[in-house]
């Protein structure tokens, strides 16, 4: 089966002696856990960040094709989990996307609508910045979505080299899932990617080291149902 490939080939990326950064690799839902890439576009530029925020890699990451990706069926208000090949360790925000596909989600190449699901944003309750800097993040699909193929993203924004002097750095993988089940009754904000990212929010030029007491995650307020 195709798993066994994509097994393989992390394995590959391992041994290879990647740059040492980070990548989503694994899909859960409920509590199984699938291969790695089994449901995730398998990308090629190991675990290595995008950078151009004009890129069309922002959508999915480098090569990350959907012909060679299986799609997974979910219900509206499973949990999903995806799962890196070593925890987040820069800091940031992480942030979980759909987007609808117009037939099979093998097919798209994510150029449609995006709307925003969660954000896993920095807690300043303590009185200094708190992230969540985990080996994986959960959430559900929104009850309220229509049924459909959709791109499933998740991405670590890291911030921990501050603009302008230096460049934030997008970790981002895609999910291909079909969800039954919702009510259809959500109307997201929506955002193209590329375009959905500027070098002038505050969230992307945010120099975490200097008087940081808040922030706004970039990127449309997240789905509520």
């Amino acid at each position: 089966m195709k798993y066994f490939a994509n097994i393989a080939v992390a394995a590959a990326l391992a041994a290879n002696g990647a740059s040492a950064h980070y990548i989503f690799q694994q899909l859960a839902l409920a509590s199984t856990k699938y291969a790695p890439f089994e449901y995730i576009r398998q990308n090629t530029n190991y675990n290595s960040p995008v950078t151009d925020l004009a890129s069309n890699d922002l959508r999915c990451n480098v090569g990350a094709q959907g012909a060679d990706t299986e799609t997974v069926e979910v219900k509206a208000g499973e949990q999903f989990t995806f799962t890196l090949d070593t925890p987040v360790y820069h800091q940031g925000p992480i942030s979980i996307y759909m987007s609808k596909a117009p037939g099979a989600a093998s097919e798209y190449d994510g150029s449609g609508e995006w709307f925003k699901i969660k954000d896993f944003a920095p807690d300043f309750s303590s009185g200094e910045a708190k992230w969540d800097m985990s080996g994986s993040y959960s959430y559900t699909i929104p009850t309220c979505i229509e049924d459909g193929e959709y791109l499933l993203r998740i991405q670590s924004l890291a911030i921990h080299n501050p603009y302008p002097g230096g460049t934030p750095q997008f970790y981002i993988s895609c999910a291909q899932v079909k969800v039954s089940g919702g009510s259809g009754s959500a109307n997201p904000t929506t955002v193209r990617i590329p375009g959905a990212f500027k070098d002038t929010d505050p969230g992307y030029t945010a120099n975490i080291y200097s008087n940081f007491h808040s922030y706004t995650v970039p990127g449309p307020e997240p789905l509520t149902c």
